[in-house]
């Protein structure tokens, strides 16, 4: 069902929710899900500087991966950026989308170039949480995955402005 709303909740590895918010589902297939938000208001992070009103949100949410990737624009329609995060497998039950947020992260700039975020904090929940051996290997795995494909100009980074 195309444009339902949907609430995505971000979990910590406990499961207690780090960030929510609401989009719409406007696609889906057997392998992803692909949701659009819109900032209803400005917003101040660290890395990415000041998120104005009404900059775009779109969101690529693999049912099997171990990542997702947001593709923002800029209130007037050009990239802004991209920004990855390595986390468990999503799950949609209802209108609530959740995925436990493994802290890792990988921020893209228009022309490609890339930064990885947390590996610090990854290592120090992996030693807090007591994470299993296999999600350590496959949050290890998925970053280098999705190098690959920002390197390469895979989907979704085969975006042209």
């Amino acid at each position: 069902m195309k444009n339902r709303k949907i609430r995505v909740e971000a979990l910590k590895y406990d499961r207690s929710i780090h960030r929510s918010w609401d989009c719409s589902l406007i696609g889906e297939t057997d392998e992803l899900w692909e949701f659009v938000g819109i900032f209803p208001d400005e917003i101040k992070h660290p890395l990415l500087g000041v998120i104005r009103p009404n900059t775009v949100s779109y969101e690529f949410y693999w049912k099997n991966r171990w990542y997702n990737v947001f593709r923002f624009h800029q209130p007037e329609g050009e990239l802004r950026n991209f920004y990855c995060n390595v986390n468990l497998p999503p799950v949609l039950r209802g209108n609530v989308l959740t995925y436990v947020d493994l802290d890792i992260d990988v921020l893209v700039a228009p022309d490609f170039g890339y930064q990885i975020l947390d590996l610090d904090e990854f290592e120090e929940n992996a030693a807090k949480h007591q994470y299993p051996a296999e999600t350590i290997e496959k949050a290890q795995a998925s970053l280098r995955e999705l190098i690959r494909l920002i390197e390469n100009r895979l989907f979704p980074f085969d975006f042209k402005s």
